[in-house]
């Protein structure tokens, strides 16, 4: 990150000195015409130049991520290759030999820095395998334990928008293959900051490095497969989102003993432009109105929708009004902790992400299993020793932890078809569960409220006017504590979180989103009086208090 804006000679200089670097046509002629135009004064161009040049695309425990384009704080070739390259050096600072597996997306370029990658691991004395083709998120999360590599990267940007792409790194060893978090986050940013002082074209290349063939594609299905419970009669209607999550879906469906899901074709196959929504991610509006439409037509059980990397689930039902619609991801992470849990017999730890709802902590505790909940990211969940089941909700879930340590949509899924297809055996459907579940742990209201901003600056303004000015009451209710996670609390390192707490139990989580520029509140209300009717309404009615209180508060 540069200290101060650069002036229109220094930033013409700096973009002349990547454009000697960048290998790629596309974003080499976008960044010639950028430097002609500024050269004659253009203001846009100039605009455009300090946009790319006067800050660096950020390496962070979530990787890499960002909109592709020319320049230090765009993806593209350059600053893949110098991440590639910083990453090389911190493993071999770290073992005499180390390894690492490589994963890709269907996204613009995904396969072109993937295979940068492996060069550049090859050049610089690092085993790699590259998978075989584009797959999902989950498949090289599995590899870099199944290989028992020391690393692994995966070129994707999950359910960002079609304009981005990223870069996810994984350590194993000590690790076990989950991603990576503090310190080793920090000292990849410095190895990758050196390499940023030369040029990529004095990086050593190799193609030496080994592209694997599907035996480590067959295992992750078999082992996936073997999630799925004896009840297996159930329709269902699939989504991959324009993703690359069909084939090996479709492949883990076949092997489990499900039927083939009706499929919606229009989104079925990879495609980086993601034509028929706005968003590639279940959770936006519209993104499930083809699977709704689908699911009505053959009168599906349910509907289920990967993202684009098949990491997270998304499960949709028809309500008792007839009407088609998304299951929240604490409804599906209660239902699978719930389901855990039962299989469990009292071992094992649950956990969840602090801003998932409380309900996880309730059935740990009826069922005598320790529960812990940890900061935002599957990262932290990952690393919970004992884990039977994490889920966060952001329609992250893992059911299976002792075969992947990442969210993992599709044995989620596979679970959830057995929950499904086990119930449909039984004359029930997944609203009844989740009455039988209010009936004996209560109901729990949660909202996820995303605020999308022009710029990160306004994000950091608007959580140090809460900081600084912290309120005593949200939506008529009294505010019992505050507690801003700056200054750690609850144990947890350090992080940009501020959590209130209300009277009756409720609370409201406020943090911004690590990988867009969005501002996320997070309210929880719980009830357990009277029947299942009241119990919900008693909850919802605290809950649109609050999140009423909080919009206000926040705009």
């Amino acid at each position: 990150m540069s200290a101060e804006t650069l002036s229109t000679a220094q930033l013409i200089d700096a973009a002349n000195a990547w454009l000697e670097q960048d290998p790629d046509a596309v974003t080499h002629t976008e960044l010639e015409a950028l430097i002609a135009d500024a050269n004659n004064g253009d203001v846009r161009a100039i605009a455009g130049l300090h946009h790319r040049f006067d800050s660096r695309l950020a390496f962070g425990t979530a990787g890499l991520r960002g909109e592709l384009g020319a320049g230090p704080n765009r993806m593209n070739r350059v600053l893949v290759t110098q991440a590639a390259a910083g990453l090389a050096a911190y493993l071999l600072t770290h073992e005499p030999s180390p390894s690492i597996v490589i994963g890709y997306d269907g996204r613009t370029n995904s396969e072109v820095f993937a295979r940068d990658t492996a060069m550049i691991m090859a050049g610089a004395g690092v085993r790699a395998t590259l998978l075989p083709r584009l797959l999902p998120t989950p498949v090289l999360a599995f590899a870099v334990r199944h290989l028992d590599v020391s690393a692994g990267v995966m070129v994707t940007a999950s359910h960002n928008p079609a304009k981005d792409n990223g870069y996810k790194v994984y350590l194993g060893g000590d690790n076990h293959g989950s991603q990576i978090v503090a310190p080793a986050d920090t000292d990849i940013a410095h190895a990758i900051d050196v390499v940023a002082k030369g040029s990529i074209t004095e990086l050593p290349r190799s193609t030496d490095f080994v592209t694997t063939d599907d035996g480590v594609v067959d295992e992750y299905i078999a082992r996936t497969a073997a999630v799925a419970g004896s009840a297996k009669e159930i329709v269902y209607t699939y989504t991959a989102m324009h993703g690359v999550g069909w084939d090996t879906s479709k492949a883990v469906f076949a092997e489990a003993g499900f039927s083939t899901p009706v499929l919606i074709e229009e989104q079925a196959h990879p495609d980086a432009a993601f034509p028929t929504v706005a968003f590639p991610n279940p959770e936006e509006p519209g993104a499930m109105d083809l699977s709704y439409a689908k699911a009505r037509e053959v009168g599906a059980d349910l509907a289920i929708a990967h993202d684009p990397d098949a990491d997270r689930l998304a499960v949709a039902v028809a309500g008792r009004d007839g009407q088609w619609r998304r299951l929240s991801g604490n409804e599906v992470g209660i239902l699978l902790g719930w389901r855990a849990a039962e299989r469990s017999h009292g071992e094992g730890v649950l956990a969840a992400s602090i801003v998932s709802s409380p309900a996880l902590r309730t059935i740990a505790a009826e069922y005598g299993m320790a529960y812990q909940d940890t900061l935002t990211g599957f990262k932290w969940i990952s690393r919970i020793d004992g884990l039977a089941f994490g889920y966060e909700e952001a329609l992250g879930y893992l059911v299976d932890p002792d075969k992947v340590r990442d969210k993992d949509g599709i044995s989620a899924s596979v679970d959830f078809l057995s929950l499904a297809a086990e119930l449909k055996a039984q004359g029930k459907n997944v609203l009844d569960r989740l009455d039988e579940f209010t009936a004996r742990f209560g109901a729990f209201a949660s909202r996820q409220v995303s605020m999308r901003f022009d710029k990160v600056s306004q994000i950091s303004d608007m959580m140090m006017h809460v900081r600084t000015h912290a309120p005593t009451a949200v939506g008529g209710l009294s505010v019992t504590s505050f507690d801003d996670f700056q200054n750690g609390v609850d144990g947890f390192a350090p992080s940009d979180i501020l959590r209130m707490e209300f009277e009756g139990g409720a609370r409201v989580i406020v943090r911004p989103s690590g990988t867009e520029p969005k501002l996320k509140f997070y309210v929880d209300a719980s009830s357990t009086a009277g029947g299942v009717a009241d119990r919900h309404a008693a909850a919802e009615a605290v809950a649109t208090q609050l999140e009423t209180g909080m919009r206000q508060l926040l705009t």
